[in-house]
């Protein structure tokens, strides 16, 4: 809690991340300068040992029995095991194995151990859903029953891979298991990502300062690929500027950033903490409601509590892509091309003669290359549609005074129904990452986002709670009694909105997941005239001269006479006659009454 004044607000403390690169590199020791060039090189060498490290720990850790301790919680003295992942290996005696004469600092395998059991945690999910799911997996029909207790119950996106996983190994083992089957015997062990998380560890390896607008990252490299000795590891000064975007940020605090490598070089992700407005969810009297659409990221609509009851305007406001979503469709349908055709190659060259099999896998790889370069193509553009969508939702929340922003809940929201093509690039589009990216956006602005229930949102009348009917297709919606209606989208968030003022004194919070509301309550919601929607910007064009400047007149040559443009107007289907004797042109001009009446007919809209 902050005072200025008399005026007292509430703040809270929240964690963002945040990439940034080393312009400048120095040996901590010397103070001689150091290439960009090598400690690319030297952060190669240490991810090298990290990944090496790690993947061997998880192939020996990758039985049952180790999923079992993670899922109990237990060690062998029947102690709670500690949230640090290399305190907990620690415990239970989980340590890496590197190469004979290759000396690894012990805080580094510290960071080798501390993500080896965040992902085996991760899996311990899995493992036990997957053992729920093979018991009622029926061999014959190739179907998996419906749950039976209430903690049986998953996505439905997680039930589907795992029955189809069940058959494969069905279909390749030719006979049904003799009882539950476990993550360990459907699947491989997972790659170890090339990354070092330098959180795990201390000050002996990593420490990070701030001074002048810029983050000094002191971290121990390696001199070699297999340093022999402690003598092989020296430290590293590294200098990166911090983004400009966070000049004006309360950050309180720094902490060890990500090492990974790109195409570009070494990148830091790093992660800080900063004081935003808190949010009072209890008080809210105005909400936002972000439904989902198929056709574009999202829509939005306000629903406001007064003395009368809940009431809106039903006047949404529907995300513009700027064309992001035709390019992400059109790099999906392509990723998928080469995935099918290096399957087929792949098919082909199982068969083939040495010499033909040679060709098609010089062939599938150069498939397979353009295939990662597509994703990372279309990873940049989700990442940019997400933060833009952000930022878009979230001015548009804070022009109305809304305090809570209600999203679908995307564990509940199934997409079917538009055919295979639609569903599969509604199911791949950025959904969840535009979610992050907003409620770290809103959270800045001292906004709320919550997760409420999807099922029926776009389908019932905000009003009476009734079905609705579809008078105009797909993407209308008319209730007869109430008399409201209008883009489905729109009337979906209205609904959404209207969930999360009704339940906002029963939101469930977890440690690490957004805020969520589980039950979906209904009150009318009646249509009124107040604007309590914000007023879309208009876009400023360009201004056009009235006349055009006088030219020199050539000898012999009879000049043109040229006709005033007309007046800059925000109608863009406003079109200048095209100049006098300039009647041999084979442009087809537009004449001037129709262009007015179009013109007319748009003011009167």
């Amino acid at each position: 809690m902050s005072t200025s004044g008399d005026r007292r607000t509430a703040v809270a403390a929240r964690q963002f991340s945040v990439t940034t690169r080393a312009h400048m590199a120095v040996d901590d020791a010397t103070g001689e300068p150091i290439g960009l060039d090598d400690v690319d090189t030297r952060v190669g060498w240490l991810l090298d040992l990290v990944t090496a490290a790690g993947a061997g720990l998880v192939s020996r850790l990758w039985q049952p029995a180790t999923f079992d301790v993670l899922a109990a919680g237990r060690d062998r003295q029947d102690r709670r095991l500690p949230a640090q992942g290399h305190v907990a290996a620690a415990r239970l005696g989980w340590a890496p194995i590197y190469p004979d004469g290759v000396y690894v600092p012990s805080r580094v395998s510290r960071v080798v151990t501390a993500q080896v059991v965040a992902t085996l945690r991760t899996l311990a999910y899995r493992d036990t859903a997957i053992a729920a799911l093979s018991a009622r997996f029926d061999p014959a029909t190739g179907v998996v029953s419906p749950p039976t207790g209430p903690g049986d119950d998953v996505p439905s996106g997680f039930a589907r891979g795992v029955r189809r996983q069940l058959a494969a190994r069905l279909r390749r083992d030719g006979g049904a298991p003799a009882g539950p089957l476990r993550i360990t015997e459907i699947q491989e062990p997972p790659r170890m990502a090339a990354m070092a998380q330098l959180s795990a560890a201390d000050q002996q390896l990593a420490q990070i300062t701030v001074a002048d607008r810029e983050l000094v990252l002191t971290v121990k490299l390696p001199t070699c690929p297999a340093p022999a000795g402690r003598a092989q590891w020296r430290s590293v000064r590294l200098t990166a500027t911090i983004p400009a975007h966070l000049y004006g940020r309360a950050i309180t605090d720094w902490h060890l950033p990500t090492l990974v490598l790109d195409r570009r070089g070494l990148l830091w992700r790093c992660a800080a903490t900063a004081l935003v407005p808190a949010a009072a969810l209890n008080s809210a009297t105005v909400a936002v409601g972000v439904d989902w659409s198929p056709t574009t990221l999202g829509a939005a609509a306000i629903v406001a509590e007064g003395s009368g009851g809940l009431s809106s305007d039903y006047r949404g406001w529907t995300y513009d892509d700027r064309g992001l979503g035709i390019k992400l469709a059109r790099l999906q349908a392509e990723g998928q091309l080469l995935h099918r055709k290096a399957a087929r190659l792949t098919r082909l060259a199982a068969t083939a003669l040495p010499e033909v099999r040679a060709e098609l896998q010089a062939k599938i790889a150069v498939l397979n290359e353009h295939r990662t370069a597509v994703g990372i193509k279309r990873g940049r553009i989700n990442r940019e549609l997400a933060f833009d969508f952000a930022r878009q939702v979230t001015d548009y929340a804070a022009a109305a005074g809304a305090q809570v922003i209600a999203v679908e809940n995307l564990t509940t929201l199934k997409t079917r129904g538009h055919g295979q093509v639609n569903n599969n690039r509604a199911a791949q589009s950025a959904r969840r990452q535009a979610v992050a990216a907003l409620a770290h956006t809103a959270a800045g602005a001292g906004i709320t986002v919550v997760s409420v229930p999807a099922r029926r949102s776009s389908a019932q009348c905000p009003g009476c709670n009734e079905p609705l009917a579809r008078p105009g297709g797909y993407h209308d919606a008319w209730c007869p009694r109430c008399r409201v209606g209008g883009n489905r989208d729109h009337v979906a968030g209205v609904n959404l909105a209207k969930r999360a003022l009704l339940a906002r004194n029963k939101v469930t919070r977890r440690r690490g997941q957004m805020p969520t509301i589980r039950v979906a309550e209904h009150a009318p919601v009646r249509k009124c005239r107040d604007k309590n929607n914000p007023t879309p910007s208009r876009a400023r064009h360009r201004r056009v001269r009235h006349s055009l400047p006088a030219a020199t007149p050539w000898l012999g040559v009879t000049p043109k006479q040229h006709v005033p443009a007309p007046q800059a107007s925000v109608w863009d289907t406003v079109k200048p006659t095209p100049p006098h004797g300039d009647a041999g042109s084979r442009d087809t001009h537009t004449p001037l009454q129709s262009a007015t009446r179009v013109e007319d007919s748009m003011r009167s809209m």
